[in-house]
């Protein structure tokens, strides 16, 4: 029996068409993944769903949840259902919580609303749910806020407040796109085991088909505002239909990098010496004695010239606080960083600028690392500033330059960021990190928000400039898979330290220390769940 219904449903906002005639269906209990590219129309076909569209949207066609039509409901009636018979997981949780509020407060709204329940009803009820989506109450108080908490606990702060009615359909939108893998697996056995509990259906919304493979019964695959192709997980693995999604598997099976042994110098690009980064913690007392946290703990590694180092580990374990200090941004508690011979933190303001073309960063969100009232020409000089005596027409030829080398053209360099998209934009940014032909780039998290077949672009891109310019990269990065796709060697860091390093290869397919086995369990592997399938089947 179908618990959501949709029937030949077409949206238009302001005029234009976004989604045409689509049909798609949810089962009682069943898991459904719905799956595409930005932009393909999968958020905004939940969002008809939950009837959380923009004054300028027009509707038409048949929504119906458990037999009822929810385009003829009133808003008033949709408040009803919504949090209480249908809930939303949405993919940032941080926009999607109240930073004002806390966590508490906000788990409490849905069950003061719907349920009128008492205050002391409530406390009590709010603690049992943050125990059940693994935030313990001794450890993290309903008291606290948003920003308190780690990514990968906010979202449970917002699988919490979905969930504390059971409702029959959970729709989460891109759940676990900007977290690290082992957080990854934690949320999406937690969904897995909340559907099983109350019986509900789970709408899953991805551009990953490993996780698609892993959690869902049947695939329903969007492309311009429609549904493409649809059918039961295996089937849909067996035999693909449409090329759209031909093309998305073939994007989510990265090709390992080939092996690299020999470098350019004999010499290091960049020598890190048993590097110390402490910060001084809050005391506990008033007269209580001073407390520090290492959050980068005695690493050491090098970087030869033209070779591509992988630095993972989850969240919080010192990845970017040792990227900020290997670029000179953070001063060292301790230790040593050479680049090209030199003692970063021995340099003069003048030498320390100097040297600094030679070291650049391409950051995870372009579009935040952009001003967006700047035009791109504008925007990807801006390191040009580190070389002296550079006239226009200089200028105008290293735009240019840059520009090309990314697949871009000088014409681009006439508009703003918002007006290219993700995967565009972020070779904007990579543009912006070679205009000064520097000889290493760190590159942090550069592909977790973008769909599986810019990703690729992305990738293969950055592998083409390594070779082309002899390129080095330090790439962080919570995706196994993406790390072994462009990396020569591996470092792994856990809790401020590098527990194992080697060549790619041979980390990731024997595994020394328990965490990089932790990390390797818990990154979704598509060819694998699939044989799974096949086994089951």
């Amino acid at each position: 029996m179908a618990l959501l219904e949709i029937e030949k449903l077409n949206l238009s906002i302001g005029g234009t068409p976004i989604l045409r005639d689509i049909d798609l269906q949810v089962d009682a209990g069943e898991s459904v993944g719905l799956v595409g590219e930005s932009g393909s129309g999968k958020s905004i076909t939940s969002l008809s769903a939950m009837r959380l569209l923009p004054q300028s949207a027009k509707l038409a066609g048949s929504i119906r949840f458990n037999g009822c039509e929810l385009t003829q409901l009133s808003e008033q009636r949709m408040c009803h259902l919504r949090g209480r018979d249908m809930a939303m997981v949405f993919q940032e949780p941080m926009t999607a919580l109240n930073p004002v509020k806390t966590i508490g407060s906000q788990i409490a709204e849905s069950l003061q609303f719907h349920l009128k329940m008492s205050r002391a009803n409530t406390e009590t009820r709010v603690l049992k749910l943050l125990d059940r989506v693994g935030l313990d109450p001794a450890k993290f108080s309903p008291d606290r806020y948003p920003h308190e908490l780690s990514g990968g606990q906010r979202q449970r702060v917002v699988i919490a407040i979905a969930i504390a009615l059971d409702p029959k359909l959970l729709i989460a939108d891109e759940p676990t796109t900007a977290l690290d893998v082992t957080t990854q697996e934690k949320i999406l056995d937690l969904l897995k085991e909340l559907a099983g509990e109350n019986k509900s259906s789970l709408l899953l919304i991805t551009h990953d088909l490993a996780v698609v493979a892993q959690m869902a019964e049947r695939v329903a695959v969007m492309k311009d505002g429609e549904i493409v192709e649809t059918a039961s997980t295996l089937d849909f693995f067996r035999n693909m239909q449409h090329p759209y999604s031909k093309k998305l598997l073939a994007a989510s099976m990265l090709k390992p990098k080939a092996e690299k042994t020999h470098f350019e110098d004999s010499k290091p690009l960049m020598r890190v010496d048993h590097l110390v980064r402490r910060y001084r913690l809050p005391r506990k007392s008033l007269f209580g004695p001073a407390q520090f946290l290492d959050a980068v703990n005695n690493v050491s590694f090098e970087i030869e010239q033209g070779e591509s180092i992988g630095l993972v580990g989850e969240s919080g374990c010192g990845k970017s606080t040792l990227a900020r200090t290997l670029l000179a941004l953070n001063k060292p508690s301790d230790g040593r960083v050479e680049f090209l011979e030199h003692d970063l933190f021995g340099l003069s303001k003048s030498e320390l600028r100097s040297i600094r073309r030679n070291m650049q960063v391409v950051f995870q969100d372009p579009y935040g690392s952009f001003n967006p009232r700047h035009k791109i020409g504008r925007l990807i000089s801006e390191p040009l500033q580190l070389l002296e005596h550079i006239s226009s027409s200089q200028r105008h030829r290293l735009i240019a330059a840059a520009l090309e080398d990314v697949g871009l053209t000088i014409d681009d360099a006439d508009r703003y960021p918002h007006e290219f998209s993700g995967g565009q934009r972020q070779r904007i940014a990579i543009a912006r990190a070679i205009i000064t032909e520097p000889k290493l780039i760190i590159a942090d998290e550069p592909v977790s928000a973008l769909d599986v077949s810019i990703r690729e672009q992305v990738l293969d891109l950055l592998n083409a400039l390594a070779e082309r310019h002899g390129l080095s990269y330090l790439f962080i990065s919570h995706d196994l898979h993406v790390v072994r796709a462009v990396t020569d060697r591996v470092l792994v860091m856990y809790r401020g330290k590098i527990v194992e390093q080697g060549v790619t290869s041979q980390v990731f397919d024997n595994p020394q220390h328990e965490y990089t086995k932790q990390l390797l369990a818990a990154t979704p592997d598509l060819a694998k769940t699939l044989e799974q399938l096949e086994a089951e089947a």
